[in-house]
This record gives C-alpha cells, sequence and structure tokens, in this order.
C-alpha cells in the first residue's frame, strides 16, 4: 500500500482520505490549525499541521509519501492569494518533490472564480510541464466538485492510475 499527503483536506479531501485508509493506505492531510485534527484522525489519516501560504511548513509531510494530492481547486480568498496559491506557491511545491519519494501527483484544477491571469498563464500545463521536467506523472482532477459522486470517482481512478506499475520500462529489464 502506499502512503499519500493530501494538501487540502476538506470536505471532499477527507471523503477521499476515508476511502483510501479503508483500502489499506496511509493517509496524511495537511490542516492549517490544530483545530482540523480530531476530524482528521477521526476517518484513520494522519494529521500534518501546515499551510501552502508557508511551502516549508509541507516539506516533512512529503516524508515517505508515494503519492502528492493539491486539492486546493475550491479555495477562497482574494484574487492575488488565489494567483499566488495556483501559481507560485504550487510551482514551488511541485519542484519540492524532487529528491522525495513522491512518484505521482493528482491536481485539482482550480474553480472559475481563480481570476483569469492565473489560469491564462496555465496552472495545469504548468504543473504537467514541472512535473514532465521532473519525471513525476501527473493527473489533473477537473471533475465539478459540487458533483461529489463524479469527483471522487476521478480522484480515485487519478490515484489507481498513479499507483500502477509503469509498463513503458519493461522492455530495459533482463
Amino acid at each position: 500500500m502506499a502512503r499519500i499527503l493530501i494538501v487540502g483536506g476538506g470536505c471532499r479531501g477527507r471523503l477521499l482520505a476515508a476511502e483510501l485508509a479503508d483500502a489499506g493506505h496511509a493517509v496524511r492531510i495537511t490542516t492549517r490549525e490544530e483545530r482540523g485534527r480530531a476530524a482528521i484522525e477521526a476517518i484513520g489519516a494522519e494529521c500534518w499541521i501546515g499551510t501552502p501560504d508557508r511551502l516549508g511548513t509541507l516539506r516533512g509531510a512529503l516524508e515517505n509519501a508515494t503519492l502528492a494530492c493539491w486539492l486546493l481547486g475550491s479555495s477562497s480568498g482574494s484574487a492575488r492569494q488565489l494567483e499566488e496559491l495556483h501559481g507560485s506557491r504550487l510551482r514551488a511545491f511541485v519542484r519540492q518533490l524532487i529528491d522525495t519519494t513522491v512518484r505521482g501527483l493528482i491536481y485539482e484544477a482550480a474553480r472559475p472564480a481563480v481570476p483569469v491571469r492565473a489560469v491564462a498563464g496555465g496552472e495545469q500545463p504548468t504543473v504537467r510541464g514541472l512535473a514532465q521536467h521532473n519525471a513525476i506523472p501527473a493527473t489533473p482532477l477537473t471533475a465539478d466538485p459540487a458533483d461529489t459522486r463524479e469527483w471522487l470517482a476521478q480522484a480515485r481512478a487519478a490515484v489507481r492510475g498513479l499507483l500502477e506499475p509503469r509498463h513503458e520500462d519493461a522492455g530495459s529489464l533482463s
């Protein structure tokens, strides 16, 4: 089984974490404040106090993680805060994955509330480009977060897809 880090442990993040924990995965969820601990631990996940506002607080959360999930597509804040979250902070987080055990990234695409300038900068292409540059597979979640069933189905499929063995390297084995 895998250790999966979820950055953005709100309602959908905790639903996904509960399913992953039930399937035998070790799940670590970040929360900004101690008051989120009880809800996280109640579903069988490990709580990590950290925030994308200070990426250094997330570095240790990557320890022994196989997958990282950036589930912040529905985040709220000012236009500037959202641009930074889905722009410079996301890029810096993906760069932090270098030299870790993380072998896959799941990224929840920003909702329409994120300013056009941030989206026009291409958060999905940026994530894909950074992930490809660092040889880390990335899968975007594009399902409408209001449709919890569809969102969870897409998130589960993303986890399964990233955890499946890659066959492109099979030819190099002798």
